[in-house]
Formats: structure tokens, C-alpha cells, sequence
């Protein structure tokens, strides 16, 4: 059996998915995602608040990569990273992102295109002494998506950052930034079994949010 053969075969939006009449909703996006959210959580969805960052690099290109969203409020989407990693780079040069979540066991999409600013630097430190302290260590070390010798490199690093934590539990990585991402379109997506979705899309205008159906 060849590959095409094995992806032909796998079942396809085969189980039960919640219903989404899009003409109840508010009149904001964020209100909808956090109750969509809520209902990932409820219903056990695998790390629901995992999502995949998308961002252009300076010759065009995409790239994509899956975080954490660290915060939601009546601003936006909030993630972090370094500054000085890849998507860092690329945000400097181009601030345009894209957010998207994909909760399987609901058949649910949102997708997220806004542009990406940086927190103010207070906001950034408390987020980076709150995570666990493994992901202090890695962050610390600095480096990331560089070219890596071998793995014993990484193995002094993280002895050093671990050292200079232990020494000054305050410590904060420089480079440690959350960014805000200020939406102008959210695109909620609902799965039928008979593929017959639900997209609702709300856009940016100056005076609030418009909303329209997409076809399937």
C-alpha cells in the first residue's frame, strides 16, 4: 500500500462535532473565541490553547511554527518569544502575523491575521518569571534556531543558565518579549460531516467589526 493509498483511507471530520449558528454571536471576535475556547477546555481538548504562529521572512517566505497563547483580552492574542529568535527577526521586519487554532475533537478552526507588536517590557518580564523553570533554562540560553554543533553544546548551556538562575532567581532573559497581535480579520470554522461548514469572518472597520459567511 502506498502512502496515497494509507491517506485515502483515513477517515475525514468522521465523529460527532457541536452545532454553530453564526447568527447568534456577538459583536466582537474576542468574546466568541474565549466562549469557543471555554469549550475546548470543557470538552478535553489536547492542549487547546496550543496554536500555530505564522510570519513572512525579509524574502517572502512563510514560516510556521506552533506556541502557546499566553494571554487574551479585549486587545488581542498575546504569545511569547525571543526577540532575537527567527520569528523575532521576522516580525521586527514585518509585523503582520497569523494565528491559527485547530481543536480536532470539535471540528473547530479560528484563524487570526493581525499585525504583531511588542508588550510593554514590565508585561514581558512577569510573563518570563512565571514559566515553569525548564523553559527559563532553554529561553536563557539564548541561540535559539542557530545552527548546533552537537548536543554536548546544548548540555553546557543549560548547566550555565541553570547555574545563573539558581544564583539570581529574578533573573530575566533580555530578549524575552510578548507580543501583542491586534486582529483586523477572525475567521471561526465550524466542520460538518457533510461538508457543508460554517465560516464566520469578522474584518476590522473603523467603526467596529463587520461580519459575512464564506462559502465552504
Amino acid at each position: 500500500m502506498t502512502t496515497r493509498d494509507t491517506l485515502r483511507g483515513l477517515p475525514v471530520l468522521a465523529h460527532e462535532m457541536p452545532s454553530f449558528d453564526p447568527t447568534d454571536v456577538p459583536d466582537d471576535p474576542v468574546p466568541l473565541f474565549a466562549s469557543w475556547f471555554a469549550t475546548a477546555v470543557s470538552a478535553g481538548v489536547d492542549e487547546p490553547h496550543a496554536m500555530t504562529v505564522s510570519t513572512v521572512d525579509a524574502d517572502g517566505f512563510p514560516d510556521a511554527r506552533v506556541l502557546i497563547l499566553k494571554d487574551l483580552d479585549a486587545d488581542g492574542w498575546h504569545f511569547a518569544t525571543s526577540a532575537h529568535s527567527a520569528k523575532g527577526r521576522q516580525l521586527a521586519g514585518n509585523p503582520r502575523a497569523a494565528l491559527t487554532f485547530h481543536w480536532r475533537e470539535l471540528g473547530r478552526q479560528v484563524r487570526v491575521r493581525g499585525v504583531a507588536r511588542p508588550a510593554d517590557p514590565a508585561v514581558s518580564r512577569q510573563d518570563f518569571l512565571a514559566r515553569p523553570f525548564g523553559s527559563r533554562v532553554a529561553t536563557l540560553t539564548g541561540r535559539q534556531s542557530e545552527p548546533l554543533a552537537d548536543r554536548a553544546a546544548l548540555d553546557i548551556a543549560f548547566a550555565r543558565s541553570r547555574a545563573m538562575i539558581g544564583a539570581d532567581p529574578e533573573l530575566v532573559a533580555e530578549a524575552h518579549t510578548v507580543y501583542l497581535v491586534r486582529p483586523e480579520t477572525v475567521e471561526f470554522w465550524q466542520a460538518d460531516r457533510e461538508r457543508r461548514h460554517v465560516r464566520l469572518r469578522y474584518r476590522r472597520t473603523p467603526d467596529g467589526w463587520d461580519r459575512e459567511l464564506l462559502w465552504p
